[in-house]
């Protein structure tokens, strides 16, 4: 046990201490100034000239929305295309089948906000063509999306006066080729030498120390696991994601990839006081987060690793912890800090099953996600985190009797309109998602067993897969509760379409917000103005936080994990 809390608390220190050079160097990428990384020039100035971007263009908030959703867009119906379509394409030596059409929608909208919602098995779901050209692709260039949007608004929080934010291509490109792509290469070169694989070869068929035969997929497995950890993504390449002994084969790789979930959105604060110049801002949000972090990952590990009292009652002993659905070569405290981890941000890889940790554990995922403001995912999980600054200003500003100010700009009725209706947003998805299949379990009985069940388990626990699932997909995180039969139409729609409006509606709304404020005249700091790099603004700011995106799922957290929790 004390091993694990040291490989715990090991990976915990690593995560924050390469965080703030990482944090400074991304700063200095998105200001243009001088790096290590300026000998990619001319493959940028390539990838500018070809596609016709002028990357010296200042644009406006709109402008920059319309190049974000443009992108997205056309990307949606490539992702679509070739997964619909993959049985014919090149690259598929195991003979993979397409996806129908409605699985094919869930999966291009789930890489392409983010979210990497899997219903289906990587290894036979898709094909080696679209892991590349669709997966790895889109895990590119949607990490870099939320980063080219939190990009933009560090540029209008940093301006005095600004009808602009930046050019959206100069932070897009730049966050792949400066950023994600260095390093998704080192962490790629790391876990080859570990033992993924790392080719284009078909199943291998082995024969097993028990002389069974045994077939083994294969394929550009490193390539993928790199960027899915790094960019908060988390798609698996295999069914079982990071449990999968080649996707995550020693405890040394569990470490790298565990760090690689939180390294970037820790990093992303950091930047933000750099280019802010304000140190003591960045160091204040970055606390807030960091202590919800920790009290998450305490609790998961306190749950994982004290076991089942059920088994204990039955005189089975527990020395390993809650072990059912963990890997032997991780234990249960690696597993429960990889939980936390995966669920603070939008990542939602697994090195282990959550449908079969505690019911605490379960709480403290869903919560994670639900709030989803803790580093979350990268770039996006800051600009969720500035909504609730927004409404925090506004709140406080009326308290103490003066006009709301962020930054020497005033907040006033339209930021404040748009703040709330995003901070609500979140949850009406959720809830609404959560009731509408609760209601059509009930009602609807012979629809549902036409589509396999939908749950594998009863009571509590079936309700917490169905909000597990919509939670999941709200925060664009894409892990789930794995009882639930999800490969069907109503799940592939409805949380399709949950994933593409929780990703799409809330950037939208943060840049339109940056846009208005940065425009207005500048007001210096005066004796008066609240300031927002205390600990007691950020004390404000978690109250906030908590009493909005916490408080709004108490109910139904009662109706399920806390009520398999009292059941034990």
């Amino acid at each position: 046990m004390n091993t694990e809390l040291i490989g715990i608390i090991a990976q915990i220190v690593l995560m924050i201490g390469l965080a703030w050079p990482l944090g400074k160097y991304i700063s200095k990428v998105y200001k243009g100034e001088k790096s290590w990384s300026d000998f990619m020039n001319p493959l940028e100035n390539f990838l500018y000239k070809i596609c016709g971007i002028n990357s010296k263009e200042e644009m406006n908030w709109k402008h920059f929305l319309k190049a974000l959703l443009t992108l997205n867009f056309f990307l949606f119906f490539w992702g679509m295309l070739l997964l619909v379509c993959q049985s014919w394409l090149p690259l598929n030596p195991d003979g993979n089948s397409s996806q129908s059409f409605h699985q094919a929608f869930n999966t291009s909208i789930s890489f392409l906000v983010n979210c990497d919602l899997q219903h289906y098995s990587g290894e036979s779901g898709l094909t080696y063509f679209t892991q590349l050209f669709v997966v790895m692709l889109f895990q590119f260039i949607t990490a870099a999306t939320g980063m080219a949007a939190m990009a933009g608004i560090m540029r209008s929080m940093a301006a005095k006066s600004t009808k602009t934010i930046g050019n959206f291509w100069y932070f897009l490109v730049r966050s792949c080729t400066r950023i994600l792509l260095p390093l998704s290469l080192i962490v790629g070169f790391i876990i080859i030498l570990q033992g993924t694989p790392m080719g284009f070869d078909g199943k291998m068929d082995i024969t097993t120390l028990e002389g069974a035969k045994q077939t083994i997929s294969q394929g550009p497995t490193a390539a993928i696991v790199a960027i899915k950890q790094l960019g908060t993504n988390g798609g698996g390449y295999f069914g079982a994601n990071s449990a999968h002994p080649l996707e995550n084969p020693s405890y040394l790789t569990n470490m790298v990839e565990c760090i690689s979930l939180l390294l970037i959105p820790m990093a992303m604060i950091f930047a933000l006081g750099f280019t802010l110049k304000r140190k003591k801002l960045a160091y204040s949000i970055f606390a807030v987060m960091l202590l919800a972090f920790l009290v998450s990952t305490s609790i998961n590990v306190y749950q994982e690793m004290h076991g089942n009292p059920r088994l204990e009652a039955m005189g089975i002993t527990q020395h390993g912890g809650s072990m059912e659905g963990k890997e032997v070569r991780f234990g249960s405290g690696a597993t429960a800090l990889w939980s936390s981890a995966t669920t603070v941000t939008s990542n939602g890889s697994v090195n282990g099953m959550h449908d079969s940790m505690m019911p605490l554990s379960g709480m403290t995922e869903m919560l994670n996600m639900q709030i989803n403001s803790w580093f979350g995912g990268v770039g996006v999980g800051f600009l969720n985190y500035y909504v609730f600054i927004i409404i925090t200003v506004f709140i406080s500003g009326l308290m103490v009797g003066r006009t709301p100010e962020l930054l020497g700009k005033k907040v006033e009725a339209r930021e404040m309109k748009i703040a709330t209706i995003l901070a609500l947003f979140h949850p009406f998805l959720i809830l609404v998602g959560t009731a509408l299949s609760a209601w059509m379990f009930v009602h609807t009985s012979g629809y549902v067993a036409g589509e396999g069940g939908w749950l594998n388990n009863p009571g509590f626990h079936g309700l917490s897969e169905m909000f597990y699932e919509f939670t999941s997909s709200s925060a664009n995180n894409g892990s789930g509760f794995e009882g639930l039969v999800d490969n069907t139409l109503f799940w592939n729609i409805s949380t399709g379409l949950v994933m593409i409006l929780s990703r799409f509606i809330p950037i939208i709304g943060q840049v339109a917000i940056a846009g208005l404020l940065a425009k207005k005249k500048y007001i210096p700091e005066g004796a008066g103005t609240l300031k927002i790099d205390t600990a007691t603004f950020g004390v404000m700011t978690f109250a906030v936080i908590f009493i909005i995106a916490a408080l709004s799922f108490f109910p139904i957290q009662a109706l399920s994990t806390i009520a398999e929790h009292f059941s034990l």
